[in-house]
This record gives C-alpha cells, structure tokens and sequence, in this order.
C-alpha cells in the first residue's frame, strides 16, 4: 500500500497511517521532525528516503556538522528549517509529529499538534513501525531496558552477551547508533538490545518487546515531570505487550507493581532479579555466584551457576544487579549459561562508571562522573566505606536526604562543587552534622574540579575512598559527564602521586 492513498478524513488518515512500514511508499505522508539532534537527524533522513515530504524543525541552528546534514537533507529533498522561532507553529496539513525525546509535551509544537488531533511519535515509535524483517519474514526482537540508573551498562553487558552467543546484536535507542539508522540496516539483525529513557517511552504506544526489564525508579527528571507517579508511570510502558518475560528488581517494589499494571502477552513471565538467595522464577546470588532460577527446567530444585562476582569487571552491587539483569533478558531470549558467563567475563564498561582513576598512598581515586542522580550516587557511595565525596552541579529538582541518611556513616568529608551545591549541603546538615563540609564557590568547572581534588587529598585518610558521585547533572560547568570525569581524572593525575 503507497502513502499516496492516504486519505482526507482524520480516521481514514490514521489508519492508512498506521498501516504503513519500511517496505511502503510514504508518499502522500506530510511529517514534521521536531528537533534535529542525532535521533532526529535519523528519524527525517529515513523519512526522506521513504518518500514522506519531510519538515525538520529545531530552535537552534547547531554547529557545522548539523548544518552540513541539514544542507544534505535539503538536496535531498527534506525542508530543515533551524533557528530561533522555527518551532513556534506547527506547519498546515501535517499528518504525524516525531519528536525528539526531550522536548516537553508542553512545547508549543505538541501542544499544537494534540488540539489538531495529529499522532506525535517518538524516534522509537517511528523505528517499531519500520522494524525490518529477516529471511523468515519476522521482526528481529527487541529486549528493552530502563530504569533510572544502569541503562546503558546492563544494556551494553546484554550485546556483549547477545554477540559471544554468535548473534548480529547492536546496542541502540538511548545509546550508540539511533534505532532508526538500525532497523533500516539492509541487513536484518538478529536482535536488538534497546535501553530507553522515560522521555523515549513517553512517546512510545506500539512497541512490544520480547522481554523488557526496570531496574530501578528514583527520583529523576522532577523538572520535566509533575510527580513521581507520571515518572514511574512512563518507565513502566516498556512492560506492554512484552512476550516473554518482565524482568523486575526484587529491591524496588516499584518496579514489581509496573509489571502487575502491564498489559503483557498472555503466557509472558514476571522474573525477579535480587542480590540474595533467589526464589523460583528469579536470578540472584548464591555464595558469590550469580545463578538462575528462572530459565532452567529443575528450577523447583536447583540453580543453575551463571559466573561468580568476582568474574565481573566490578563487584559494586548496583553492577552485579546490573548483571543479573542483563543475564535475565539474554537467557529470556534463549541464550546458553557459557555464552551469559563468557559474556559478562569479557565486557568492560565505558569510562566514567566506578572506574579507578589512582591509587596512591593508601587512597583509591574513583570516577563515577556517570552518577548524575541521587540514586545513582546513593549506588556507588555503597560500594565504599570511608568515603571523601565529590558532589554537585545540576539536580534537577531532585532531593538529597535520603541518599545522605543511607550514607552518612561511611562518609569522612564531602566536597561541594556547581550550582546547586546548597541542596546537598541542606541535606548534609539535617542527616549528617558531623562531616565535615567544604565548599567550593568556584564557577568554571575545570577550576572547581581542581580545587576539589586538592582539597579531597588533605581530608583523606589510608584506606578512603574519594569518589567522583556528583549526584547531579554537569551542564552548569561542564558540556557533559564525561568532559566532568575528564576533568577529575586530569586533576588527579597532576596532583596525586604513585
């Protein structure tokens, strides 16, 4: 069926809509991309090629490679129009709306687009639909991950898994190549290992993954969201329609009450993963053994032994949780125990996560410049006992108090650096009197690092830990984690001896 039959009628123009895929003319389809970054970029130059008249809409104007691709959609065929007011109206005549996934459902565009009854998708919207097709005619499944913290470890642990079993995997959605550059690969994966934000799954209503995991829900994105409950709510789209198996943590009941919310395929299973014994139907630990309960025929009476902790590139337990899930999603898909164990031997994660800068005199150095949240602090804070902390930068609306009153007592001195330094600093002071407090004033982030490494040397002791958990976003000093934990790393080496 070609885009060209599409209809007048609002009805008949949804379900023509909804009818077409990668291998249908879009001609005849009128759609407007709203953002131009990299899941936009893909999202129009895909529609392009498919035949849709495309309009590519972004407030600012980008660097030269955004104008270089902006100039090659053009000759293309795409109408990208970037710079200050060119989202204000939504464009006559539109018949979809693929947003990027920051953009809030208040901005101008969507709002606009939701009193003219016009389906707004998300870049992972518009990739299930397209999904491609192997030699036998079905979709490569997707295992989908989110959460608030661990997405991209556990989802880069699952392709390295995926991959040693011999499968063409690829890591995509919130992380390495944008998921409509994959599904329209000419040669179909295998499977697909897709981590995605709540902001991906707000805008996403038909994906249906083969199996699907929540690691955890903390409080995050509270500048975006009104409420926990519309937070929590969007991580939990992930779980509809899941085939298989909806892998949850036992720790965090809230993740174990979005699956009994979703609506799943009939026969799909509900697989917990905890750091303890596991019960039936669940991977966890035994005697430092990740061991699975859950996908094993003797299951009622035996595990079976995955690979021990001491095997895996960390033995913090947010990472071990991370592992288990991985492995829970790989063994839903079919994957063999040598492959789940050879897997996760072999991976490493990216820079930035729990990763030992130095260790001299005693003291160990950690980056965890990744942590950019409460609970994702409150994680790698665990894994150390006494710890000097480096926090700070951008909260976004989040609160410090439980973090400080699980920690306090494993915490020799915090460090303070970046905007919102006083909300920690707030929380120090009710959970935490007793440690001492330096705060850094300092606004240029390279200097503040710096300065907080200096002062984190004299405030440790033989055997401390400083450790790099911001617990914030960096935007305010710096362009992003990673130019943070740079940064640190860099400061640690001029100043910290061997």
């Amino acid at each position: 069926m070609g885009g060209d039959d599409l209809m007048t009628d609002p009805d008949d123009k949804r379900k023509k809509l909804d009818e077409l895929g990668r291998n249908d003319s879009w001609e005849g389809v009128k759609a407007v991309v709203a953002g131009f970054g990299v899941s936009g970029f893909a999202a129009a130059d895909n529609l392009t090629h498919l035949g849709a008249a495309v309009i590519a809409l972004d407030e600012s104007p980008g660097d030269e490679e955004r104008q270089e691709k902006a100039k090659l959609l053009g000759i293309l065929g795409a109408d990208v129009r970037l710079g200050e007011g060119s989202t204000h109206v939504l464009p006559d005549d539109v018949d979809v709306v693929v947003t990027s996934p920051g953009w809030r459902p208040t901005a101008p565009l969507l709002a606009q687009a939701r009193e003219r009854g016009i389906p707004i998708w998300g870049e992972v919207e518009l990739a299930w639909r397209l999904r491609s097709t192997g030699p036998d005619g079905n979709a490569a499944p997707w295992l989908a991950v989110t959460g608030t913290n661990g997405k991209t470890t556990t989802v880069q642990m699952l392709d390295n898994i995926l991959r040693t079993a011999g499968l063409r995997s690829v890591a995509v959605g919130n992380v390495g190549l944008p998921i409509v550059e994959a599904v329209m690969d000419p040669e179909p994966y295998d499977v697909f290992a897709v981590e995605l934000s709540s902001f991906q799954l707000h805008y996403t209503s038909s994906m249906a993954a083969e199996a699907a995991v929540v690691l955890n829900i903390a409080e995050d994105h509270l500048d975006w969201y009104p409420s926990m409950k519309e937070y929590a709510a969007d991580k939990g789209r992930v779980y509809e329609g899941v085939e298989l198996a909806c892998v949850y943590n036992v720790a965090d009941e809230a993740t174990m009450h979005l699956v009994e919310e979703a609506d799943v395929v009939e026969g799909a299973r509900a697989i917990g993963f905890t750091l303890g014994t596991p019960a039936v139907g669940q991977v966890g630990i035994v005697e430092d053994i990740l061991v699975d309960r859950a996908f094993i025929e003797e299951r009622q009476t035996s595990a079976a032994e995955l690979c021990q902790i001491s095997d895996l590139a960390s033995a913090a337990p947010h990472y071990v949780q991370n592992a288990l899930a991985a492995a829970a999603l790989a063994r839903a898909h079919g994957v063999s125990q040598a492959a789940v164990r050879d897997g996760l031997m072999s991976f490493r994660p990216d820079g930035h996560r729990i990763e030992v800068v130095a260790e001299a005199g005693g003291i160990t150095w950690v980056d965890d410049s990744k942590a950019t949240n409460p609970h994702a602090a409150q994680a790698s804070l665990q894994a150390y006992d006494p710890v000097v902390w480096i926090a700070g930068g951008l909260a976004k609306g989040a609160r410090f108090e439980d973090l400080v009153a699980s920690v306090h007592d494993r915490l020799r001195a915090v460090v303070l650096i970046g905007q919102d330094r006083d909300v920690i600093a707030a929380a120090l002071a009710a959970h935490a009197p007793q440690v001492e407090i330096a705060d850094i004033a300092t606004a240029d982030g390279e200097a503040a690092i710096a300065e907080a490494v200096q002062i984190a040397a004299a405030l440790a002791k033989p055997g401390d830990t400083v450790l790099l958990a911001p617990g914030c976003a960096s935007q305010d000093q710096f362009r992003d984690y990673k130019v943070r934990g740079d940064a640190f790393a860099d400061a640690v080496r001029r100043n910290v001896s061997s």
